[in-house]
């Protein structure tokens, strides 16, 4: 029988119940929950201890991933996945920035309190299908409010990615950023610096993909965070038109993946400073090494910006030139690109619009054929490699690619015509 990992989780939250313990749903799944959203998962906080915990579900069917902080990882069936379990408590100081030195076991009223963000902060008991909230969650999401509980200020000194996390959730939630948050982060942006890369990068992807990307870079700038973290974009967001059009570009893409939406992003930088010789590949390479981005989002990025003008005029560009870039497996977002590019300019997406007609109209053995001859043919027929071999199969290529030739005779009659032409 298939179960899910919500009827897990409520009866992972069942037997610790039947084992004479509290124990709620918290956090973000609330929140989804109350707002009509599917949670992606299921976090539970109990009264019960780590080892506890362990014995309530066997050794077997847990593991122990932060034990030190209360934090026991129940593994459910296959379907289901599985569900973290942690002990209500309360953190000591943080002196890095990022974790607490130490926790204390305590009671779901004091666990609320420890907590970044009102919407974040509430259980709910699926057994009485009750809500409790002991931070004004409730009314902030009814209100449309993100807000940090408690003091804002000792909130983002506790964990400095938290500044990120309260941009994106405003953003993705298309909530109102609290005054007193807002402000919170504005006077500590500077200190995003201490956050890792990595963990920078993973709330960068989340703005991102989603939606509501144009606002979350609109409030990441408006707190001071997106030039600490993303400083090439100060010739963008200095020029009203430039970001007004990156604004505009990034609310036209539709379902983007991280590397479209990160190279219209960067694809701005290259626009609001191309007199100065910007490189296209080097900006990628820079800023996705400083994200530390994987290398195939480097890679994928990096290939956007340095096509970036290639479909320009695209009806009366050679076939070989065309086809060659449209072959390419991240074509359909080059087109995704340019057409945000030209509609962030109020001009009609012309070259897009051709461009992905081309794509759906042409079969694969037509946009990308199999070579008619190698270099290994080249080699049996006499002729003699050298530093103009490539540059004679890529000529051939083309007038195959152009519909010049079809035949792997021609192509090996046109190669001795072109060695005989350069002599």
């Amino acid at each position: 029988m298939t179960i899910s990992q919500r009827d897990f989780a409520e009866q992972v939250v069942r037997q610790l119940t039947d084992a004479g313990f509290t124990a709620l749903w918290a956090g973000g799944c609330v929140r989804d929950l109350l707002v009509g959203r599917e949670p992606k998962d299921y976090d539970v906080a109990t009264s019960a201890r780590p080892e506890q915990v362990r014995e309530v579900f066997g050794k077997r069917r847990t593991l122990s991933v932060g034990e030190s902080f209360g934090v026991i990882v129940v593994l459910g069936p296959k379907s289901a996945g599985q569900v973290e379990v942690a002990t209500f408590r309360t953190d000591g100081n943080y002196l890095d920035g990022r974790r607490p030195e130490s926790v204390v076991f305590s009671s779901p009223e004091e666990d609320a309190q420890r907590r970044d963000f009102t919407i974040n902060g509430m259980f709910y008991d699926p057994l009485k299908k009750e809500v409790m909230d002991f931070v004004g969650g409730e009314q902030d999401l009814a209100a449309g409010v993100l807000r940090a509980i408690g003091d804002p200020h000792a909130r983002m000194e506790e964990d400095k990615l938290r500044m990120l996390r309260a941009v994106r959730f405003a953003a993705t939630f298309d909530f109102e950023l609290d005054v007193a948050t807002a402000d919170a982060v504005r006077s500590m942006s500077d200190q995003i610096s201490v956050v890792s890369a990595e963990r920078v990068a993973q709330e960068l992807r989340r703005m991102l993909v989603d939606s509501h990307r144009s606002r979350a870079i609109e409030l990441c700038h408006d707190v001071g965070l997106l030039l600490r973290i993303i400083p090439e974009l100060e010739a963008v967001v200095s020029d009203r038109d430039s970001w007004t059009r990156l604004q505009n570009g990034l609310a036209s893409l539709v379902k983007p993946d991280f590397a479209l939406a990160f190279g219209l992003l960067l694809d701005s930088v290259i626009g609001a400073a191309k007199e100065a010789g910007t490189n296209d590949f080097r900006l990628a390479e820079v800023v996705g090494r400083r994200l530390k981005l994987s290398n195939h989002e480097i890679d994928a990025t990096a290939w956007l910006l340095s096509q970036r003008r290639s479909l320009d005029n695209a009806a009366d560009l050679p076939l070989s030139r065309l086809k060659r870039i449209l072959a390419n497996t991240r074509a359909p977002d080059l087109i995704a690109l340019v057409r945000a590019r030209t509609l962030a300019e109020s001009e009609p997406p012309a070259d897009a619009d051709f461009c992905e007609q081309y794509l759906k109209n042409t079969d694969r053995e037509v946009l990308d054929p199999s070579p008619l001859i190698s270099g290994d043919d080249l080699i049996k027929a006499g002729f003699r490699p050298g530093p103009k071999f490539k540059e004679l199969l890529d000529r051939v290529r083309d007038a195959q690619l152009d519909l010049q030739i079809s035949e792997a005779a021609e192509a090996m009659e046109l190669a001795a015509q072109l060695v005989h032409d350069d002599k």
